[in-house]
């Protein structure tokens, strides 16, 4: 295994200046041993963590424990913890926490409404997305003690095998030449050199919850940074982190039914561009440090400079058309024809060949002939060193196994159990299937 030098990733101290690699750390938190703030010791936060997250005492119970504890010490003048649990419960809100709070916003179709006129019920409607401080969740993420093994400050390559015979081996982000590339882009400018990389994965999937919600559809946005590990991710361990919920629009049926497909291509659009924007918005803390590095502390105590960069977006195919706006039925990753995709033919998608058919070509002919989408701006154009159609990755979950084994090979044994059995004994195998 190889990677690219150690410049990448030097230490440095809080005001951003180089030091010698055998610096001593400093201290994670500037906390003196034996401040338990807002507890007034050891004793007050040892129990709520046992009241409060271990046992989870009710309320009247706490009560009646301070009270005979307090009870108990007043022959020797002192007092309990906690008066009750009002004052346990106070305590525990003032606890500084690394948690970041929600924030929302709003955005709206473009057109001032007219009480008198005939707008859809979409147009006129306001759309709220709530989301986290992703430059806080990252910097979060960076210094979390549980990752400090599991972190890759450089790109590398790992073979396995000597000589000619040696086999190239992908395992983590950091292993692959996206990252090996990128890495070379930022050394390229001289205020970035010397910088960690820190690629952002980005993740979304629409999901529709029924059981005793009344059927409520959520958009949830995931993150995760792709120095962790994939074993960390996968082990959850607050390496994915939910960063937002989406809107989503919709019509009605009234409004749905346009013969001339106007009103429906507009709210189409709508709603594709609602999703960019909202994706771009939510992503605006990290813009600075795209291009200018920041000085975060690590786990291990030392100073090190980080710029951040958009990586990998895993959705399943109808995400990736809308990521990618692209034509429906049309490939996401390059400009073979629907009805022709094996040919090999037509070149693969990237920014600077969309950007240029957006600025030659009708775009009527872009969608017929070509399969894109102009008239809706990818979020990725905001941000440096980004191409959403490098970017795009397959959900594996939906991809392959919900897509090529359940709506295509179950399908497929449904339709023969029924022709050989027929639909009443049919349903009898499946159950006994499922049962299994």
């Amino acid at each position: 295994m190889f990677s690219l030098p150690n410049t990448f990733g030097r230490i440095c101290d809080a005001a951003s200046n180089f030091v010698p690699v055998d610096t001593i750390p400093p201290p994670l938190t500037l906390k003196q041993p034996g401040d338990w703030t807002p507890y007034h010791s050891r004793l007050e936060f040892e129990t709520v963590e046992f009241l409060y997250k271990k046992v989870q005492m009710s309320a009247g119970d706490i009560n009646k424990l301070m009270h005979l504890w307090g009870l108990g010490l007043a022959r020797h003048g002192d007092a309990p913890p906690f008066a009750d649990h009002w004052d346990l419960y106070s305590t525990i809100n003032e606890t500084p926490i690394g948690d970041v709070t929600w924030q929302s916003f709003s955005m709206k179709y473009g057109v001032d409404a007219d009480p008198a006129s005939d707008l859809t019920p979409w147009m006129d409607a306001t759309y709220t997305t709530w989301f986290c401080n992703l430059h806080t969740i990252i910097r979060n993420m960076l210094g979390n003690p549980d990752f400090k093994n599991e972190m890759d400050y450089a790109p590398y390559c790992e073979w396995k095998g000597q000589g000619k015979s040696a086999t190239r081996q992908w395992r983590n982000v950091m292993s692959g030449d996206w990252a090996w590339d990128q890495a070379d882009e930022i050394a390229k400018d001289p205020a970035t050199h010397s910088s960690i990389f820190v690629p952002v994965i980005l993740e979304s999937d629409k999901t529709t919850v029924s059981v005793a919600t009344g059927q409520n559809d959520y958009y949830p946005l995931y993150a995760l940074i792709g120095n962790i590990h994939n074993n960390v991710h996968c082990a959850h361990c607050n390496a994915v982190a939910v960063i937002g919920f989406l809107a989503i629009p919709k019509t009605t049926k009234k409004h749905s039914d346009d013969p001339l497909m106007f009103m429906t291509l507009c709210f189409r659009k709508f709603k594709k561009q609602l999703f960019h924007s909202s994706l771009s918005r939510i992503l605006s803390s990290l813009k600075p440090a795209m291009s200018v590095p920041e000085v975060v502390q690590f786990r291990d105590g030392h100073f090190r400079h980080v710029v951040y960069g958009l990586g990998p977006y895993i959705a399943d195919y109808p995400e990736q058309l809308v990521l990618g706006c692209v034509v429906q039925n049309w490939c996401a990753k390059c400009f073979a024809y629907p009805d022709n995709l094996d040919s090999g033919e037509g070149g693969l998608h990237s920014r600077e060949v969309v950007d240029t058919l957006c600025d030659e070509v009708d775009s009527g002919v872009l969608w017929e002939e070509w399969g894109v989408i102009s008239d809706v701006v990818p979020f990725t154009n905001d941000f440096p060193r980004t191409d959403i159609h490098q970017l795009l990755a397959p959900d594996i979950l939906h991809q392959v196994i919900k897509g090529a084994f359940k709506d295509h090979l179950v399908a497929w044994v449904k339709k023969y159990l029924e022709k050989e059995h027929g639909k009443t004994r049919t349903k009898a195998i499946l159950d006994d299937i499922d049962h299994r």
